[in-house]
């Protein structure tokens, strides 16, 4: 079941979280920013990203999901979990 956060603001803030410790980079990337060509994530840094989301949110994601566009921003995130609901 996936945790059901106070806010959008707060998902957000974790989102943004579990993006820094990915990308081994203290940066907060802005909700529409794009991930990958701002270079925090990349091919190798998504399936750390992945795992992190399925953990936090106590989802499975299947790897056929694995596609960069539904990674590129955390406004994208956003919108893979809520259609994960």
């Amino acid at each position: 079941m996936m945790l059901a956060y106070r806010s959008m603001d707060e998902r957000q803030s974790v989102l943004a979280g579990l993006i820094r410790t990915a990308s081994h980079k203290d940066v907060t990337p802005q909700v529409d920013e794009s991930l990958f060509d701002s270079g925090l994530l990349d091919s190798f840094a998504l399936p750390d990203l992945v795992g992190a989301i399925e953990e936090e949110f106590h989802i499975s994601i299947p790897d056929s999901d694995l596609s960069p566009r539904k990674f590129e921003s955390i406004a994208q995130i956003e919108r893979y979990l809520d259609s994960r609901r």
